[in-house]
């Protein structure tokens, strides 16, 4: 089965987000925001997996 490319994007996504999220909250020092940052930015793929798995 290929790999679409919207779940490669997704997943960059998803990878790009917890470094932004690792960068806040070492370098900034910003914990709340980040939280709800990482949940809402990983929310992507896991709901493109369940629509492809549902």
């Amino acid at each position: 089965m290929n790999r679409s490319p919207l779940r490669d994007k997704s997943y960059s996504f998803s990878v790009n987000i917890v470094r932004l999220i690792q960068y806040l909250q070492t370098e900034k020092k910003e914990f709340i925001l980040s939280k709800q940052l990482l949940r809402s930015g990983t929310a992507i793929g896991a709901l493109l997996r369940e629509a492809e798995f549902g």
